[in-house]
């Protein structure tokens, strides 16, 4: 398969595999080019059949109910990110010699000539943050940006669209990196490794290579968590473009070819004049938006990128200023009787969660749902000392509740038996029990939210609802 002109497409049989956000938009793209499309996906809802139908229509075939069988004659296969790697399908196309996209691959290879560079993040947490903080700073730099990949505008639409960018801030998740072999981004960030998702990669081998896909061939800056000797590493295995540099960014003072934190202001000593001697002030810290400390590194990792790419000092501070945070991520929703509500509910794994943890003094903590393979000794014991209580829902809550058994037995626990969505007043209720002015109820559940909700959007919006219902009591 070649760089993906047109011509190269006319005739092709290319199986999409999977009808989700990505799979949809990849077929007609595809039919578009002249491909001959068969779709294949596990589910056959009622959903799928519509999406089917709408496919149909445009002459792709679509299989549903049968996502493992390698269709006859396939030349290339398309993947919707999630499927995992050891599916029979891939193992048929690694049989068949079949290459596997995924769809930043595909969008990779149908980029024009002259087509904008990445700037790419990836890492366990903080990526969308990231992305959005630097696609605010790109703004401000006056270039013409989006956030796209895993938010905002779909990739697909942003390298074909006719929206000329001058430049992309790309949001990549271990499972798109997986299946994207050929990606080469200017400058690229892994902002910290933790293990997750290990039940899709197998181990935390493969998982952190994955992520590590990111640096290859990186032309300008591989930007690395100097706290996190797992990305640095990462750096060094890398094969990049001669002259690439690694930056470090730091919450402490940088040293040469660093970002960091000096009383109270973000400065850079990378992309200066004579590093071993200057630094050149960025922003404060108090125009992060908010400004705990992961998200200090966040903005640090964002203004890295940003000044690889050339974008001068004020624009960094200007971007980080006009930065507003996503929903559900470490939101302030109401204080009721001098304890603070905080939703976290964006917290989707350990690591996002010890960080959310490591924001506040005094917490009762509302934790739990689908663990996805997770342990949680580590988290607790690392938060022990500022649990007040703390309220347990959701399928895999015996995990949790056991690993505060172990390293915070003192600590009080309400374990509720319940994985309905109306649980959640009833652990707002309990968390008000055993909370004290000065407090903060925190709903950080360090696990995934489809046991009980939708998504984890619904089950902050449900904690919002409940911490409301308190108030107007």
């Amino acid at each position: 398969m070649g760089s993906g002109q047109v011509t190269d497409w006319q005739g092709k049989n290319v199986t999409v595999a999977g009808l989700g956000v990505s799979g949809v938009p990849a077929a007609k793209v595809l039919a578009g080019l002249g491909a001959r499309v068969t779709v294949v996906n596990d589910g056959d809802d009622e959903r799928a059949r519509t999406q089917a139908a709408e496919l149909e229509a445009l002459g792709v075939t679509v299989r549903l109910g049968d996502g493992d069988t390698l269709p006859e004659g396939a030349e290339l296969v398309v993947t919707a990110p999630g499927w995992k790697p050891d599916k029979p399908l891939f193992q048929a196309a690694g049989r068949a010699g079949v290459p596997v996209w995924g769809d930043v691959e595909l969008a990779w290879r149908l980029r024009g000539p002259d087509a904008a560079p990445w700037l790419a993040v990836t890492g366990t947490n903080g990526k969308t943050t990231t992305v959005q903080m630097l696609a605010a700073i790109l703004k401000a730099a006056g270039l013409r940006t989006a956030a796209v990949g895993n938010i905002g505008v779909s990739l697909l639409d942003a390298v074909l669209g006719e929206e000329k960018y001058d430049v992309l801030a790309v949001e990549l998740s271990s499972y798109q990196l997986h299946w994207a072999p050929s990606l080469r981004a200017h400058s690229a960030a892994v902002l910290n490794l933790a293990p997750d998702h290990l039940d899709w990669h197998g181990s935390m081998e493969a998982y952190a290579a994955d992520k590590g896909r990111v640096y290859e061939g990186n032309r300008v800056a591989c930007v690395y968590n100097v706290a996190d000797k797992a990305t640095e590493d990462l750096v060094r295995a890398a094969d990049v473009e001669e002259g690439c540099r690694a930056v470090g960014f730091t919450l402490g003072t940088p040293g040469p070819s660093q970002l960091g934190v000096v009383e109270g202001l973000l400065v850079d000593r990378a992309f200066v004049a004579d590093r071993h001697k200057n630094a050149q002030e960025l922003a404060e810290v108090s125009d992060v938006n908010p400004p705990a400390p992961h998200n200090i590194a966040n903005a640090l990792a964002a203004a890295a990128l940003a000044r690889a790419f050339g974008v001068p000092a004020a624009a960094v501070r200007d971007g980080l200023r006009s930065f507003t945070p996503d929903a559900h991520r470490i939101a302030h929703v109401a204080d009721v009787d001098g304890v603070a509500y905080v939703d976290d509910s964006k917290a989707t794994n350990t690591h996002a969660t010890e960080a959310s943890l490591a924001s506040y003094e005094s917490i009762v903590w509302i934790a739990g749902g689908l663990a996805k393979g997770a342990t949680f000794d580590e988290l607790v014991a690392g938060a022990a000392e500022r649990l007040r209580g703390a309220v347990l829902i959701g399928a895999d809550r015996a995990l949790i509740r056991d690993a505060l058994a172990r390293h915070a037995p003192e600590v009080p626990v309400v374990d509720l038996d319940r994985t309905d969505t109306g649980a959640m007043l009833q652990a707002v209720q309990e968390a008000r029990r055993l909370a004290r002015p000065g407090d903060t109820v925190l709903l950080a559940p360090a696990c995934a939210s489809m046991d009980m909700f939708a998504n984890y959007n619904q089950r902050g919006d449900a904690f919002a609802e409940a911490v409301r219902e308190l108030g107007a009591r």
